[in-house]
């Protein structure tokens, strides 16, 4: 009995074989057109032998497939599809035979087009774990197996080297890049006696760890267990198709028994079971849903089956992981400061310089920042790099160190408004210092991605109903960013485990979507319904656990998943209208061969009639819906890309009207005139030429596009408030200059207008980069 099932588990895993389909295709394929030439040659004996040959070809398969579904729990549309043909093989009616034969499997290709296989092994978290780890003995430093790793033994950790288990810092201080757990592009500094999770990197020099887990109990080992698990326990998605086919499967058999019951024709019931064959179901929903991953794959969404799609259109519940989804993943320049005497140029020029030829992720940023800036760098000598503490050079005959303060350094009182303002921004703070002197500082921080705020009201208008960000970040940088976006919820400081413990509580009261691109977010990406990976900077540990691939990963891209959505619900709206139109159809012609209107063969071909109907309104789904996104004119895009430019480049005339007006709060002498002066100059010269410039070639060529001039007044009113607040400071001044200086009952006022004119130009900055800049590619 054992060996009988055996032989049955192993028959049906061959006829459900991926690689089947296109071959039975073709088989039928040229059996029907086989029979068709013979038929026409007047060789009726080879043409029923070719068709019968077509019929029985399809026959063993779709065994093999009811089976399988079976074996599910399913019953679905391919067992109407087998009794059809057992049928037309007993009462000889081979035509119509082959014609259902080549429909199925015309049907099960699509699909198997439509389903690629998601593979859920996370090859890259295996692959990113270490396999051995450097012990400290008595006699030396022994590289041994992970496995042979005992709670209580001294590890030995160098540069760039992986965490390999749980464990407490036990020589100088660590300096980590936790972006696998927590999703942060930051690095942490940690202290001798603290704990750290195995899985995280070294950033900094060699250190010496204490293990207080063996691999089995360590967090990356529970991460991997987790994200399996989550795999395995999502539910497999039933099919459009399968779930009508519950109730149009035993109408038919109702009808196909009266019909033969009363009219005692077993032909009949054959004619009705053709008819009945469900062709809208295995060809038009399979197309419509096939159709809509191809219009989704253009926009560079790679959804991996039809499934996916199907639920990606019922979904109303949103997760998304804040690092690398709804912001960049990469830190960038903030702000610059400046020590009295220099300009917030010169300190990103020289701290740049000196961080050209460092990996480190914030120098890079550093660098990134100051080459928007147009800034010309000069070439370091004798650069050096202290591991977590940053590198030092010599640029244009002065000694110069970017990076970390140690916490005995003295700080000036600018130095401690800087401390205070990284604080309020949850921005990390590269110091300046030259030949020893501190000298200025940059702020960094991993910024919102320029489309999010637009992505996110187009997921909502698209149906759904909730938005929660999930990240391993601090709860208070957490909650500025999902109060700027206006989530419903956020959820700050979780772990990999407490990512799935979200995802599945949510999952219980909706279709859930979430979204994530990094290693720590696979899990999670396994448990939802629907898993959303940024793939083209996301890990592959993140893509293989999803069920969705973001591959136009670019910044003010993500908004392809909203016009994905709206794909995969017209494309599901479409398939359904196909479907019961199809079915419809179907039933008028199963009611015609019940009472002996319509023989097996002539049912055969009207069912082909219908297959054509429903197929032609299933290819709708390849139709562009012009609706989903504003078009640009080729003008207008080439204005976008030169103003986004534009505002790059103007960031350090934004950082010299906050340090004129910190300025005036210190000394409020000659000095802090200077720099208002030259702050005017900067406004002058570069800043509102370009706001003219966009109110009067920017605003005009976007205007069609977004329904009239209405809808940039309120940014035109945002110009008018920036060139009288300009102007405003331009009389402070020519009242200096009549005065010899600035009057006491002038600094409130003229601080008021810097502060309020930064505050206003940084805003409006984001609100055109949000709403227009994010419009082009």
């Amino acid at each position: 009995m054992n060996h009988t099932a055996a032989r049955l588990r192993h028959l049906t895993a061959a006829v459900v074989s991926p690689r089947l389909e296109p071959v039975l295709l073709a088989v039928t394929a040229v059996a029907l057109t086989g029979g068709g030439i013979a038929w026409l040659a007047d060789a009726r004996g080879l043409a029923d032998l070719f068709w019968a040959l077509g019929t029985v070809s399809a026959v063993i398969p779709a065994i093999g497939w009811v089976l399988a579904a079976l074996k599910r729990g399913q019953a679905g549309v391919d067992l109407i599809a087998v009794l059809a043909l057992g049928g037309t093989l007993a009462v000889g009616e081979y035509l119509a035979g082959a014609l259902i034969a080549l429909m199925l499997a015309t049907g099960r290709t699509l699909e198997t087009a439509a389903q690629r296989r998601a593979s859920h092994d996370l090859r890259a978290l295996l692959e990113h774990a270490p396999r051995s780890a450097r012990r400290r003995t008595d006699t030396g430093v022994a590289t041994v197996p992970l496995g042979e790793v005992a709670v209580g033994d001294l590890l030995v950790v160098g540069p760039g080297e992986v965490i390999p288990v749980d464990g407490r810092v036990e020589s100088t201080a660590a300096v980590l890049d936790e972006s696998v757990l927590t999703g942060e592009p930051l690095q942490v500094e940690r202290p001798r006696g603290e704990t750290i999770r195995s899985g995280v990197v070294n950033a900094g020099g060699a250190f010496e760890l204490r293990a207080t887990a063996a691999e089995q109990d360590s967090t990356y080992a529970g991460i991997v267990r987790l994200a399996q698990q989550a795999g395995a326990e999502s539910a497999p998605v039933v099919r459009l198709a399968d779930r009508y086919a519950a109730w149009f499967l035993p109408l038919s058999l109702v009808v196909a028994g009266l019909a033969w019951l009363i009219s005692g024709s077993a032909v009949r019931a054959v004619a009705v079971l053709v008819v009945a064959t469900p062709c809208p179901l295995l060809l038009a929903a399979p197309v419509a849903i096939v159709s809509g991953l191809s219009r989704a794959s253009r926009l560079g969404v790679v959804i991996r089956d039809g499934g996916a799609l199907e639920n990606l259109g019922r979904a109303r519940t949103l997760l998304l992981d804040k690092t690398g989804t709804l912001t960049r993943g990469r830190p960038r320049g903030l702000d610059v400061t400046a020590a009295p005497g220099l300009k917030p140029t010169q300190v990103l020029r020289l701290a740049a310089s000196v961080d050209q030829y460092s990996p480190h992720v914030l120098a890079q940023a550093i660098v990134d920042t100051a080459r928007e800036r147009n800034l010309e760098l000069s070439a370091p000598t004798d650069v050096t790099e202290e591991p977590g503490r940053g590198a030092t050079g010599t640029v244009n005959g002065h000694r110069v160190s970017i990076g970390r303060l140690g916490p005995a350094d003295a700080r000036p009182t600018w130095a401690k408004a800087v401390d205070n303002r990284a604080l309020l921004d949850g921005a990390a703070v590269a110091w300046l210092t030259i030949d020893g002197q501190l000298a200025g500082a940059v702020l960094l921080r991993d910024p919102l991605r320029h489309d999010a705020p637009r992505t996110l009201r187009h997921l909502r208008a698209a149906g759904f109903e909730r938005l929660l960000m999930l990240t391993g970040d601090r709860a208070a940088p957490a909650r500025e960013v999902a109060a700027i976006l206006g989530l419903d919820d956020v959820r700050a400081e979780l772990g990999p485990a407490d990512k799935v413990a979200v995802v599945r509580a949510e999952r219980e009261a909706a279709v859930t979507v979430m979204i994530g691109d990094g290693v720590n977010d696979a899990p999670a990406l396994a448990a939802a319904d629907i898993g959303v990976a940024m793939g083209a900077r996301g890990s592959t540990a993140s893509s293989e656990a999803a069920d969705i691939v973001l591959t136009t990963d670019r910044i003010d891209r993500i908004d392809r998943l909203a016009d994905a959505v709206t794909i995969a619900q017209r494309a599901r709206r479409i398939a359904v209208q196909s479907a019961l139109g199809g079915m419809l159809m179907s039933l008028a012609a199963m009611a015609a061969a019940a009472v002996g209107l319509l023989p097996p063969a002539a049912g055969a071909l009207l069912q082909e009639g219908i297959d054509v109907a429903v197929i032609l309104n299933a290819l709708r789904a390849l139709r562009v819906d012009q609706a989903a996104r504003p078009t640009l004119t080729p003008a207008a895009e080439a204005l976008i890309h030169r103003f986004a430019a534009e505002h790059d480049d103007l960031q350090d005339v934004l950082d010299a009207v906050r340090a004129a007006a910190d300025r005036l709060s210190d000394t409020p002498g000659p000095e802090a005139l200077a720099t208002v002066e030259e702050t005017h100059r900067l406004l002058t010269a570069r800043l509102l030429p370009h706001e003219y410039a966009e109110e009067h070639q920017l605003y005009p060529a976007l205007a069609p596009t977004l329904g009239g001039s209405e809808t940039t007044a309120t940014m035109s009113r945002a110009h008018t408030e920036i060139e009288r607040l300009s102007r405003r400071i331009a009389t402070h001044l020519q009242l200096a200059h009549a005065n010899g200086g600035l009057a006491s009952e002038q600094l409130d006022d003229l601080r008021s207008c810097l502060y309020g004119l930064n505050t206003i130009l940084r805003l409006h900055f984001t609100q055109e980069e949000e709403n227009y800049f994010s419009l082009a590619p």
